[in-house]
């Protein structure tokens, strides 16, 4: 699997530079970056980000297209089984399923999120950024499956949110409304700001300095594009990442129904 995702990365970095787009690497897969060189071991995934303008000039290449295997989908999508509120870079050539609402069937995928700003004053900035998060979860309630393992209390949120009735509540034009509104604020217009749409949170947001130019690093057998003040962007989401968790809590988070890497999900 990681085999794979390194050869979309590869793929990826190869189009920016062609392209003149910029992008970093960020979460997990600038960690594995400056900690292990390459990936966590025993990570699943890979999550670039964009600045907006970049971002949206990445969908206007791609959209429509296929290049070799790869395809793009975004929020705009006119898929009625996507589900996310960012991009998702497929490989075709593989299938993988994932646990939602209504089980996504695609293939192995490279997380793109937007970077977007919170403005210029870092209290009203992230004033605005909770109206945001409150939406997002919600949104992720609508369309997360209910799932073992999960807390009653998350199970059961997810089941009310799943009663309301799509001519209350649209999952397609609330995803919509959401992309939109994390479009507020220009990055290269504001002091503070990241990835809106993280599973850190707040955490991710940070003074639009530390994401400064991208700097390359080295992640397996080739050099990418990531964060420039490593140290600061870090240690504001994990903490003491430095440090490699105890065994038990060297686990992914996903949740994946299948996972074949020799048949495309076109196939099923």
């Amino acid at each position: 699997m990681q085999k794979k995702l390194l050869e979309m990365l590869t793929w990826y970095d190869r189009f920016c530079r062609e392209n003149s787009l910029t992008y970093y690497a960020v979460g997990g897969t600038l960690l594995g970056a400056v900690r292990h060189g390459g990936f966590i071991p025993w990570d699943d995934d890979i999550d670039v980000a964009m600045p907006r303008k970049d971002y949206m000039k990445l969908e206007k290449l791609m959209s429509g297209k296929q290049f070799g295997s790869y395809i793009l989908e975004t929020p705009n999508t006119d898929a009625g089984d996507f589900c996310y509120p960012y991009t998702k870079l497929y490989d075709t050539s593989t299938t993988l399923i994932e646990h939602c609402k209504k089980p996504l069937v695609r293939g192995l995928f490279l997380d793109i999120f937007p970077f977007d700003g919170i403005g210029n004053d870092k209290k009203e900035g992230l004033k605005w950024f909770r109206s945001i998060s409150r939406e997002y979860h919600f949104y992720l309630t609508r369309i997360a499956a209910i799932r073992n393992g999960r807390s009653f209390y998350k199970n059961a949120a997810v089941f009310l949110s799943h009663i309301i009735p799509k001519v209350v509540v649209d999952d397609v034009e609330l995803r919509k409304h959401l992309d939109k509104r994390c479009r507020r604020y220009g990055l290269e217009n504001s002091k503070y700001g990241g990835n809106l749409l993280g599973n850190w949170g707040k955490r991710e947001l940070v003074p639009v300095e530390v994401i400064g130019n991208p700097q390359k690093y080295q992640f397996e057998n080739i050099e990418i594009m990531g964060i420039e003040k490593y140290d600061r962007y870090l240690t504001n989401i994990y903490g003491e990442w430095r440090k490699v968790p105890p065994k038990e809590k060297q686990i992914t988070h996903h949740d994946f129904l299948l996972l074949d890497l020799h048949k495309s999900y076109l196939e099923y």
